[in-house]
């Protein structure tokens, strides 16, 4: 290998030629990536207002408890901006700071020395979307080391999903799963999409578990989590991810990471990456904090690739800090009591008017509408939710914007005070009723 130094003017590439990425195409045959259509939801609900100004709108399509709902204590801003003049104005590391870390494995997770996991299997993000880009590109690097291959998603996946993957070089597959049992994955059905991926010369790169489900609410036992964990293990998956985003809004227990963590080999650990933060529990859609707890190797590509790209803002950890150091129990009632409530006021409205919905934790209820859509001869649910906010004055989700299998259903938000979901209700009952006469 020559040693001579470049001439000056002679351009010279920053890695050596056999590091070069090859030249791929692959960017001029893909999709574009759509725009979130949620932005319609609020053009049709500014319909109704002009029409009928004197009447009250309801949104349950949005799953911000920081504007529904009262959102993050002002004593734990207080705390957090206190943190922050204590802090200063530098650069942290790309990981977040020391006392985020600490705070996340001893305050907030409890971290058991058992695990073998401590402060430096914790990487801070700049919310649950800066960590998902983050983790695609791990997940597609450290797993089979390639473009092109295949991160599986249940069967009506959050809407970013779809595309968030997509953009970084990975396919997105839904996996099988059937509406009358909410979607949920098999192991069965996981394993006909590594056979699939593979008919297509492709792998499969990683597995997302969301538990709370976004759009379905539709949650899984701690066991079942480790059972569809285990099973893609097993069938040569090199990555499951856990978004555990909701799993603090429930009127059951959260997650224990230390009992699920210790339910797998350490060398099944090695290949588990957990996301969680305090955009929904806290109701800090608009602080963006979010982390994730993953093995080291996993945090350190994040970390390099990090130091080049996003660096999360201190006031964010500052916040999830405070909250922490608080108890987050305590913290985060201010979202979760209200939520549990409400939850409780739509199994009970559910009940009474017959209504077929999927009800576990976290924000969301996702309801069958078919019935009403096959009388007023509307396609999908996309057609229901113009008509509910241009002439009821309801904002809702289609399910069609998740995938074509949502499109008899739609998403409800009870990120509200008890008294306005129940109004919500009616108001979507009455709605519905119209369409019946």
């Amino acid at each position: 290998m020559s040693t001579q130094t470049p001439s000056p003017d002679t351009p010279e590439f920053v890695v050596p030629p056999q590091a070069l990425v090859p030249v791929n195409g692959y960017p001029a045959a893909m999709m574009p990536i759509p725009p979130s259509k949620m932005f319609l939801i609020k053009k049709s609900l500014a319909t109704f207002r002009e029409r009928y100004p004197d009447r009250p709108v309801y949104d349950a399509s949005q799953g911000d408890g920081g504007a529904s709902l009262p959102g993050v204590p002002p004593e734990v801003l207080d705390r957090a901006h206190q943190l922050q003049r204590e802090h200063g104005t530098g650069y942290d590391m790309p990981y977040g700071c020391d006392l985020f870390r600490q705070a996340v494995v001893e305050h907030y997770w409890q971290l058991d020395s058992a695990t073998g996991w401590g402060p430096a299997n914790i990487i801070a993000a700049q919310g649950g979307r800066d960590a998902l880009e983050k983790v695609y590109q791990a997940m597609l690097f450290l797993g089979h080391g390639r473009i092109g291959d295949v991160i599986v998603v249940s069967r009506v996946p959050w809407i970013s999903y779809n595309w968030g993957p997509y953009g970084v070089g990975a396919n997105v597959m839904l996996a099988p799963g059937r509406e009358e049992e909410g979607w949920a994955y098999t192991e069965e059905g996981i394993a006909a999409c590594v056979e699939v991926a593979e008919r297509h010369g492709r792998k499969v790169a990683a597995l997302i578990v969301t538990s709370p489900d976004n759009p379905t609410g539709h949650t899984l036992s701690l066991e079942q989590q480790v059972a569809l964990g285990k099973a893609a293990l097993r069938l040569g998956i090199p990555f499951v991810l856990y978004d555990w985003i909701y799993h603090r809004v429930t009127d059951e227990e959260p997650m224990d990471l230390n009992r699920f963590l210790l339910a797998f080999e350490p060398e099944e650990r090695e290949h588990l990456i957990i996301l969680d933060g305090i955009t929904k529990s806290l109701g800090a859609s608009n602080i963006r904090n979010a982390h994730l707890v993953a093995p080291e190797r996993v945090i350190r590509f994040i970390q390099s690739r990090a130091s080049h790209g996003v660096i999360p803002s201190f006031y964010s950890q500052a916040v999830a800090i405070a909250a922490y150091e608080m108890g987050f129990d305590r913290a985060a009632a201010t979202i979760v009591e209200p939520t549990n409530a409400s939850r409780a006021v739509l199994r009970r409205f559910f009940q009474e008017h017959g209504l077929t919905a999927i009800l576990g934790k976290g924000y969301y209820a996702f309801i069958n509408v078919a019935p009403w859509l096959e009388k007023a001869g509307m396609e999908d649910s996309a057609v229901l939710g113009q008509y509910l906010a241009e002439e009821h004055g309801l904002a809702i989700v289609p399910g069609v914007y998740f995938s074509r299998h949502g499109a008899r259903w739609i998403r409800f938000s009870y990120a509200l005070p008890p008294e306005r979901t129940q109004a919500a209700a009616q108001r979507l009952l009455e709605g519905l009723q119209a369409l019946a006469r």
